[in-house]
């Protein structure tokens, strides 16, 4: 099944930063946008941050401020920085890449989720 995939979750310290990612499926010609959502235990899946084209970005209000989205467009990749952890952060982190995609001679338009990354903010 094809997938976006996000790396870089991991055990952070309250205050302290982490960037994770998110790349698009193989053969990626150009992501048109990502969005970042998180679902803590017991919770919903919320929207924390995305962004479409190269320049409009939003944010939840929660992380306004700390987080900042960002892309490599030669890489086919959005990164997420996250700084000033709280541990209300802590959740599983995923994305939803929307993309172009190249397969034999033809373009399409995809829009995959990725497994998920958890980040867990504890001292």
């Amino acid at each position: 099944q094809v997938q976006s995939v996000e790396s870089g979750g991991g055990l952070v310290q309250p205050g302290k930063s982490l960037t994770i990612s998110c790349s698009g499926p193989e053969n990626t010609i150009n992501i048109n946008a990502a969005y970042w959502y998180r679902q803590a235990q017991g919770k919903q899946r919320e929207l924390v941050a995305g962004v479409a084209n190269d320049v409009a970005t939003t944010y939840a209000d929660s992380v306004k401020g700390r987080f900042t989205v960002s892309r490599d467009n030669a890489k086919n990749t959005v990164y997420l920085q996250m700084n000033s952890l709280k541990p209300e952060d802590t959740a599983n982190y995923y994305c939803n890449a929307k993309v172009k995609y190249v397969v034999g001679n033809f373009d399409f338009l995809g829009d995959f989720w990725g497994q998920g990354t958890q980040v867990t903010v504890s001292s």
